[in-house]
């Protein structure tokens, strides 16, 4: 495919160390699952807790306090409040969040702007103030974006907004002078949960906000507003974000999805599941995360995340089916305009002269000036999943500039490596941010050269020059009696599983007793195990080269167990990671 060589171009599977080992709490469980939790740390049923009722305390958030004294004040007083929000998934999620809550609590004057990615890029610009200004805000409130702004926010406040900052991303060395900022990452900061995602960031903030209200009497002789209802929308945002999945966001994220196979959620994301062919009552994070949000982040991707942000709002079932049939719309553009761009990065890969060292090359940049800014996320995921390297898809910008989506691969933490470029080359980044798997960064187009080294040194001196293995975790193998619908079942509600509380992946070995080939790119399998010739489907989405597969007799497979229902019926089913030949 290219003269750079995959970094540890062979996968090496690896069964999962159990992290945790006293597993006498667990003892009710079934002995798959048990361990399955016990790679992950989990030993207590504490853990497993997926109730509200142990939800950390708001109060441990730096500026809370603060915070609500603002949105409070404004609600009382009748003010104009304004939302900016980010244009991905989880900006959309917080907005939808922040609009729905603050009308609950009260709020009368209330609107939001996101900003047009390719217009103004990223968090409160004062370009964007200049547009906000114009519906005469006097409260600003940021959401999933703001603690980079410092030149946004000290022109807000210029104009005469008060302004509060909600983000969860990590914090530049200055900060800006917003009149409160609630952000978890912030230096000291107490809150228990470091990966809360934006839209949780803001629903945090409307806890505390109500409880301030409640203090004061506000709701005397009414029902007390029920935010657990905003928490189908929090689960999609966080899911879509791909945060690291920890108790607090789990507890979140399940109470959510309970909401929404209830049928309790928003019409906007029960059109997008119809849309996505997903059944609500089966709904599991996966799906969230794979059918929901990238529908959702497609609005903000190739056209204005106004329309993803609306379809989040409406209460209007059929104007929330109109707008998730556009949004479905622009994601098919989406997936074609990313297998274009797919084939060019291919070709330049392909173009890159073969070195002494392959692995020379230890961090991708990649640039064309044709390719889509809203996509160069996406391309740079895909990418890094092939090589297994951190890779920064670049397209053009205005002035002369270049924007950089970076993704990243597990032990390298790719924001502080720009930050690494940074403080070695002060004049090279225009601006960066996010986290330690993704990051954007901006930079003009004349010194991509000079970054393209300086990263690649950065990276190799962060993998302290060792090349990364290319390292498949599976969490053992399952006894062919049990791999069954009742344990498949049993796997798929024990989530929510996500970042860094990855879904199961199990190995085996079975025979081949037919395999074929759909949409030239997917093989479907009938396996039988070895043991007791049981026969089992299987499926594996996205081969490479699927003909190799076909005339195999016997496998060897990373897989997950998965329930497909169909007309009906449920049967177990093999989502196949990697096949093997097995000797």
């Amino acid at each position: 495919m290219s003269a750079i060589e995959p970094a540890g171009s062979s996968i090496n599977i690896k069964h999962r160390e159990a992290v945790a080992h006293d597993a006498s709490a667990l003892l009710d469980i079934h002995p798959v699952l048990r361990q399955v939790y016990l790679n992950r740390g989990v030993t207590q049923t504490s853990q497993l807790d997926r109730t509200l009722k142990n939800l950390p305390d708001y109060c441990s958030l730096t500026g809370i306090d603060q915070a609500v004294v603002l949105i409070k004040e404004a609600i009382q007083l009748g003010k104009k409040i304004l939302i900016v929000a980010d244009f991905d998934a989880d900006g959309a999620t917080s907005c939808a969040v922040a609009i729905r809550g603050l009308r609950m609590l009260g709020a009368r004057d209330i609107d939001f702007v996101v900003p047009d990615r390719f217009k103004f890029g990223y968090g409160l610009t004062p370009e964007i103030v200049e547009v906000a200004l114009q519906s005469k805000p006097e409260l600003i409130i940021t959401v999933d974006n703001g603690i980079s702004s410092v030149d946004g926010v000290a022109y807000a406040i210029e104009k005469g907004c008060k302004v509060v900052v909600t983000d969860h991303h990590l914090p530049p060395a200055q900060l800006p002078n917003a009149d409160a900022i609630v952000n978890p990452q912030l230096l000291g900061d107490e809150f228990p949960s470091k990966s809360l995602a934006g839209v949780g960031v803001i629903f945090y903030v409307l806890l505390a906000l109500r409880a301030s209200l409640k203090e004061e009497g506000a709701f005397k002789g009414l029902p007390i507003p029920n935010l657990a209802s905003l928490l189908d929308i929090v689960a999609l945002g966080t899911v879509a974000d791909v945060v690291p999945m920890d108790e607090i966001n789990r507890k979140l994220v399940h109470q959510g999805l309970l909401r929404i196979q209830s049928k309790k959620c928003v019409p906007g994301i029960t059109a997008l599941l119809t849309i996505a062919k997903r059944e609500p009552e089966r709904v599991v994070s996966s799906d969230l995360g794979f059918a929901v949000g990238p529908r959702l982040n497609a609005a903000g991707r190739l056209d204005d995340m106004s329309l993803g942000i609306q379809c989040l709002l409406t209460d209007n079932a059929q104007e929330a089916l109109a707008i998730a049939e556009q949004l479905d719309m622009l994601n098919v553009e989406r997936r074609s305009i990313e297998e274009d761009m797919k084939q060019d990065a291919y070709n330049i890969l392909a173009s890159f002269k073969p070195s002494e060292n392959q692995h020379q090359q230890w961090g991708v940049c990649l640039f064309d000036k044709h390719w889509h800014q809203g996509v160069i996320g996406i391309l740079a995921s895909r990418i890094k999943e092939k090589l297994n390297r951190p890779v920064i898809a670049f397209a053009t910008a205005d002035n002369g500039d270049v924007k950089g989506s970076a993704r990243s691969i597990p032990g390298l933490h790719i924001r502080d490596t720009l930050d690494d470029v940074a403080s070695l080359h002060p004049q090279l980044l225009k601006k960066f941010g996010g986290h330690a798997m993704a990051a954007g960064m901006s930079i003009a187009e004349k010194n991509l050269e000079t970054f393209i080294e300086a990263f690649n040194q950065a990276v190799k001196k962060r993998l302290n020059n060792q090349v990364p293995d290319n390292i498949l975790l599976v969490d053992g193998e399952i006894p062919d009696q049990e791999i069954n619908i009742t344990l498949a079942e049993t796997l798929r509600q024990a989530g929510p599983w996500g970042q860094n509380f990855p879904e199961p992946v199990f190995v085996g070995r079975f025979k081949v007793k037919n395999a074929r080939i759909l949409a030239q790119k997917h093989v479907k399998l009938e396996l039988e195990t070895l043991t007791y010739n049981r026969k089992i489907d299987a499926i594996y989405f996205n081969v490479e080269n699927p003909d190799s597969i076909i005339g195999l007799s016997q496998v060897s497979v990373v897989y997950q167990l998965d329930v497909n229902t169909y007309m009906g019926r449920s049967s177990v089913q093999l989502m196949v990671k990697n096949i093997e030949e097995a000797h």
